[in-house]
């Protein structure tokens, strides 16, 4: 059947962090007010979209695990099914396609969660149109194919890019 072609992969850039405990190390820092605002709001647009995630992947850095467990709330995911990945914190946008390429075909929606620049980089390798993701931006991309292994080989059929500012 055709819908079985379908893979949605959307890519969550952390929302906004705080830089206030200067003593933390990167991965501790936590969300700002404005990102514990943000994320529920994304959440909550996302819901309406009919967003309905198989899989959450989540870099293990506190911002963006912090965003992924307010999301997956608002989708009505389970926080101890979110999947912590270190491969999505301070990485290369090649090793975030090896990620998605390595995704059970069974799965047709993927979220993954994480940080800049690697995933605005990503982003704009698969649709020219995305240049830069805000924080707690979220860019789905639908694909016509059989296999998560084609994407980054493929052109999306369907991009949408939402972020907080975004009226």
């Amino acid at each position: 059947t055709e819908g079985s072609m379908k893979r949605t992969l959307i890519l969550v850039r952390h929302a906004k962090s705080s830089w206030d405990g200067i003593d933390l190390p990167d991965t501790d820092r936590p969300l700002a007010d404005r990102g514990k605002r943000d994320a529920p709001m994304m959440g909550k647009r996302l819901a309406k979209q009919q967003a309905k995630p198989d899989l959450i992947l989540s870099s293990p850095a506190r911002r963006a695990l912090a965003t992924a467990q307010i999301i997956a709330k608002e989708l009505g995911y389970k926080a101890k099914d979110i999947v912590v990945d270190g491969r999505l914190y301070a990485t290369e946008p090649e090793t975030l396609l090896a990620v998605v390429g390595e995704l059970n075909d069974k799965l047709k929606c993927v979220m993954l969660f994480g940080h800049n620049p690697e995933f605005s980089e990503l982003a704009h390798r698969l649709s020219s149109d995305i240049t830069l993701l805000p924080t707690c931006a979220v860019a789905q991309f639908t694909f016509e194919t059989k296999s998560w292994a084609t994407i980054g080989d493929v052109q999306p059929a369907n991009v949408v890019l939402d972020y907080p500012k975004r009226e």
